[in-house]
């Protein structure tokens, strides 16, 4: 057991260890035959307001907004765990970090007793194929029609290494050529439009815009002459971190550090320019997909997800990177585009989570969902409804101490605790009605006492209740 990992056995807790099976038998379809299409688009650290669907105004992303203005979105979709290799982990499983195995970035596998959505999609009928990062220690050992994946946290942009797998024989890792998005889109395009008899599900995982944020040829001179406005919080560090504890000074991830971390950026231009731009390499390969998807005639029998792995800190505090409960990196895009069962153009504000999708899919499909998965289907509110209850709270963990200190912490419609849990042990509290930029920490504050106590009961209680303790 790696020592980075504070907390119990990384492997399904014990409500899952016992009786676990992959729910792959179909139930009675809930949607009308042939079963959908999945085309499962999922960003690189790609923020909630990098679209310009979300407002941003100045990058464009006609593609990716169609997903968005064509189908459904949520305004307050979040991750349960900010680092690369848990969201992807997450999204497969529709399990917590501290259940599926995968609770830091420490070269994690899926044990092969946890079904995933892949898993169970192919037994139903499916053929299965992923191009680009996945990240996941020997995933290319599972069964995939197709799969040529990057299993590393990073790989060179311009010369990447992957794992190639046909029928789930697997080959031995080797460098390929071309800038990596654009060769497995056309990857991802090949297997895509070949002629097939049954339903597919393709896995199209991007790896920009991952520091150190290099761009296609076509985009060098992107954003060249456009100014980059900066975040109101980008000089506290000059200040002491006003209201800030120590433990979130101690993140190593700061623009200009002077700590020799690969791929920092020099500069706010740098960062956000460069994560703009790989945010635009995504958008030009989406819409490759969709132009395909047209020409089969199968784009309204395919349900097309956005969705990424973590949000990302663009100068606020002087960060980059993610890791922390702080809004810039919790927050992701999150929407759905399939006609046949989803109203164009709705809208929630209803908190959803990374381990919300797997249930989705699977009920989209026509599957069962199996009761041990944490997340909720979020098919009720397709047609513009509403389940009769919906989650006022969640939990949030963050295990791998790298980069930043591990934290945990628990987000309700206005408030936020965060507890940095390792000796000194520390606290953030924000009411986000008043303060939605987290530049008040009222932890300690008079009057504070009784909101803070009743925040961490509710954050042990959700420990408990999803199996961490």
């Amino acid at each position: 057991m790696a020592d980075s990992f504070n907390g119990p056995e990384p492997l399904p807790h014990k409500t899952l260890r016992a009786g676990m099976t992959n729910p792959a038998g179909p139930a009675p379809a809930t949607a009308p035959p042939p079963q959908p299409n999945f085309v499962f688009v999922l960003g690189e650290g790609v923020r909630a307001d990098e679209l310009s669907s979300a407002g941003n105004k100045i990058i464009s992303t006609p593609n990716l907004d169609r997903i968005v203005r064509e189908g459904m979105s949520f305004r307050n979709s979040f991750v349960i765990n900010a680092l690369c290799l848990p969201g992807r982990a997450t999204v497969l499983t529709g399990l917590y970090s501290h259940s599926n195995g995968c609770p830091d970035n420490k070269r994690r596998a899926i044990p092969e007793e946890i079904p995933m959505f892949a898993d169970t999609l192919r037994e139903a009928g499916y053929e299965v194929a992923l191009f680009g990062k996945s990240h996941i220690r020997a995933l290319s050992q599972r069964y995939w029609d197709s799969y040529l994946g990057i299993e590393a946290a990073l790989t060179d942009y311009f010369h990447p290494v992957m794992i190639e797998s046909e029928k789930g024989q697997a080959e031995p890792a080797r460098p390929f050529q071309g800038y990596v998005d654009d060769l497995v889109t056309d990857r991802a395009l090949a297997w895509l439009t070949q002629e097939r008899s049954k339903p597919f599900c393709l896995f199209l995982w991007f790896m920009a815009p991952h520091d150190p944020f290099f761009r296609p040829r076509r985009l060098l001179d992107l954003y060249n002459g456009v100014e980059i406005p900066k975040p109101a919080t980008f000089d506290d560090d000059l200040k002491g971190y006003p209201g800030k504890p120590r433990a979130f000074t101690k993140g190593w991830t700061k623009i200009g550090t002077t700590v020799p971390v690969r791929g920092a950026p020099r500069s706010l231009e740098e960062l956000v320019k460069g994560h703009y731009a790989g945010v635009v390499d995504n958008d030009d390969n989406v819409g490759r997909v969709f132009e395909a998807l047209t020409r089969m005639g199968k784009l309204d029998d395919t349900v097309i997800v956005l969705n990424s792995d973590h949000g990302f800190f663009l100068g606020e505090w002087g960060f980059y990177n993610k890791m922390y409960m702080h809004e810039p990196s919790i927050r992701v895009p999150l929407a759905l585009r399939y006609p046949r069962r989803i109203r164009p153009g709705v809208v929630s504000d209803k908190m959803t989570l990374n381990l919300d999708v797997t249930p989705t899919l699977l009920e989209l499909a026509g599957l069962k969902v199996p009761e041990w998965m944490q997340g909720r289907s979020l098919a009720p509110f397709m047609q513009g409804g509403e389940p009769s209850s919906w989650r006022k709270d969640w939990l949030y963990e963050y295990y791998d101490n790298t980069f930043a200190p591990r934290n945990r912490g628990v987000r309700t419609e206005r408030h936020k605790l965060i507890h940095y849990w390792e000796a000194p042990e520390e606290f953030e509290l924000y009411d986000l009605q008043e303060d939605p930029g987290e530049l008040h920490n009222l932890y300690g504050e008079a009057g504070s006492k009784e909101l803070s106590k009743d925040l961490f009961q509710r954050m042990q209680e959700l420990r408990h209740e999803t199996g961490e303790i």
